[in-house]
């Protein structure tokens, strides 16, 4: 079966959700006081603005190079920042649920503290287990995203051999489709993970060379410092939960 050509994922801009949890957490809270549903945090005047810089990236691209089709998670924050860097280009697009956030089940609006303090348990458990294995109650484990990540990509394989995908995501798929694509093993994977945060608007992408894909970028923001790109928003500086 012929594989894909190209595949690229890019992380959603900014969220307001992502502004009060930062504060949360270096605010040494236990709790982050969201008032929406995960699926449903916006993106920040901040976050848009990097979504236009994708845009810009996208636009630049030549006309073989772009892709043929964006997969998009269904998240609110992940289609505003597609709508917007896929503007009129004519590129299109779809939904799919198997691109969502990982599910945080019991942890979900706890901050690292607040999880230690309120279940202890369950941070000794998470301990042990790894990140990798380890599932909160009603939630995911990263092995389960995985699962569905690997499902997603079969039929994209299916659907559009040879073919040139953009992916917009989060934090936690962006790191996983990258030991998808990379064959990486869990060591690996979680060495990247510990040194790494995934920028909002980063980009990663892979080429096809032989059998594998080969690595172009990894968490790639140049787009996003280039003059004119966007700069942190008062609004967003001064966002308070609500």
């Amino acid at each position: 079966m012929e594989q894909l050509q190209w595949l690229a994922v890019v992380r959603h801009g900014l969220s307001t959700g992502n502004v009060i949890a930062e504060k949360a957490e270096t605010g040494g809270l236990e709790a982050i006081d969201i008032p929406e549903r995960d699926a449903d945090v916006p993106l920040s005047g901040t976050g848009r603005e990097q979504a236009e810089a994708v845009g810009k990236w996208l636009a630049g691209l030549p006309a073989d190079e772009r892709p043929g089709i964006a997969v998009v998670s269904p998240y609110l924050r992940t289609r505003q920042t597609a709508e917007i860097a896929l503007g009129d280009s004519g590129i299109p697009s779809v939904v799919d649920e198997r691109l969502r956030d990982r599910e945080l089940g019991i942890l979900d609006l706890l901050t690292g503290r607040g999880v230690q303090a309120r279940l202890p348990q369950e941070y000794a458990r998470r301990a042990r287990l790894g990140k990798f294995y380890y599932r909160p109650p009603g939630g995911e484990s990263w092995a389960d995203v995985l699962l569905r990540l690997r499902s997603l990509l079969r039929e994209l394989r299916e659907d559009h051999p040879g073919g040139r995908v953009l992916l917009f995501a989060h934090e936690a798929t962006h790191l996983l489709v990258r030991y998808l694509a990379e064959q990486l093993s869990e060591a690996e994977l979680m060495k990247i993970a510990h040194a790494t945060t995934v920028a909002n608007c980063a980009i990663s992408s892979w080429r096809r060379d032989g059998e594998t894909l080969r690595a172009e970028m990894f968490n790639e923001v140049v787009h996003l410092h280039e003059e004119g790109a966007p700069a942190t928003k008062q609004e967003d500086v001064d966002a308070e939960p609500v």
